[in-house]
């Protein structure tokens, strides 16, 4: 959401967060400065910012990575009722905040944080356990002869571990290590379980409708919805395509016209896209009418499926807005 139509007589406070402190200062509507404070992180920084801020009654507030390393005061006065902005360096920041009216405003946290905490979660564990799986592999190639099946779970391992007799104290230690590789892998798939059933859960409780859209299923509306948060920040489909990654950009040389996807945006917003546009391009519906149809303009395969993907972000986009205006309607 943007901020508009402030009065000019509005003092922003500028906070530049630290992992031990934070710097705020206060900038006049006519970039005079007030001298800085500069106040320790602990469970009174709120209090302490909020009483030296009670001489400006008509404030607002410029937090620098207010969704990284200053979320916690960003969230903190939030919730004391203060007007937020996310700003990208603390004078700097209250002198932009001052002038620039399209800057977000910092919103409470809210069930896309609940979504993005478990998705992060589940990737985390999704990691760990690849890697665990790997390392299995390594120490069963040196076990058994001919190693292991590519496609191997932790169940497997153990039933092939139970087989094998080790005769030198190496691969005695080998199967040791392999039996405590397993355990870490059986503890994992069950984390990783809880977590999608949580997922599962917390993707209803949000009323979303992302997940009607072909290809589209419980986790990957989950990471999409974590991904886009409030989806206000964005003033159209455009904006959000470039968010995404999905909005082409010309790379025409001469008479040769050619497109290619930004590397720029949020490439986990855009896999999560990717993976839809895959399947839809691959399972009869209208997605794969439209990926057919650009085929035969004569658009490669993977020109086609950007051209899909940029389709696909836009009714992503549609949908969440929609959603989010229904349940604004529904709550009032």
């Amino acid at each position: 959401m943007s901020v508009r139509g402030k009065a000019t007589t509005v003092i922003t406070i500028g906070i530049d967060p630290h992992k031990n402190s934070l710097t705020a200062i206060a900038v006049e509507p006519t970039s005079q400065s007030h001298p800085p404070i500069r106040i320790v992180v602990d469970k009174n920084t709120s209090t302490s910012l909020l009483a030296w801020a009670t001489q400006w009654p008509d404030r607002q507030w410029a937090v620098e990575g207010a969704t990284g390393l200053g979320r916690g005061i960003a969230q903190q006065l939030v919730t004391a009722g203060e007007t937020v902005l996310d700003v990208a360096d603390a004078i700097s920041i209250a002198a932009v905040a001052q002038h620039n009216r399209r800057l977000n405003r910092v919103q409470l946290e809210d069930h896309t944080t609940i979504l993005r905490l478990l998705t992060e979660r589940r990737d985390d564990l999704v990691a760990e356990h690849t890697r665990g799986i790997n390392r299995l592999h390594v120490l069963l190639r040196d076990l058994h002869p001919g190693g292991a099946e590519v496609r191997l779970d932790s169940t497997e391992a153990s039933a092939l571990l139970a087989k094998i007799r080790p005769v030198t104290a190496a691969d005695r230690q080998r199967k040791q290590i392999a039996r405590d590789v397993v355990r870490d892998l059986k503890r994992h798939e069950a984390s990783i379980k809880q977590l999608e059933k949580e997922l599962r859960t917390a993707v209803a409780a949000s009323g979303t409708t992302l997940t009607q859209i072909q290809g589209i299923g419980f986790l990957t509306a989950a990471k999409i919805l974590a991904l886009t948060g409030d989806v206000r920040r964005f003033p159209n489909q455009e904006h959000y395509a470039s968010y995404a990654g999905t909005a082409p950009i010309d790379v025409s040389s001469g008479d040769q016209e050619a497109h290619r996807l930004s590397r720029r945006g949020n490439r986990q917003l855009n896999a999560a896209i990717h993976v839809a546009a895959v399947t839809q391009a691959r399972d009869p519906g209208p997605g794969r009418d439209h990926y057919r149809r650009k085929l035969t303009e004569h658009m490669t395969p993977k020109e086609a499926r950007r051209s899909l993907k940029r389709r696909l972000s836009n009714t992503i986009y549609r949908r969440i807005l929609a959603d989010h205006q229904r349940t604004q309607l529904a709550a009032a």
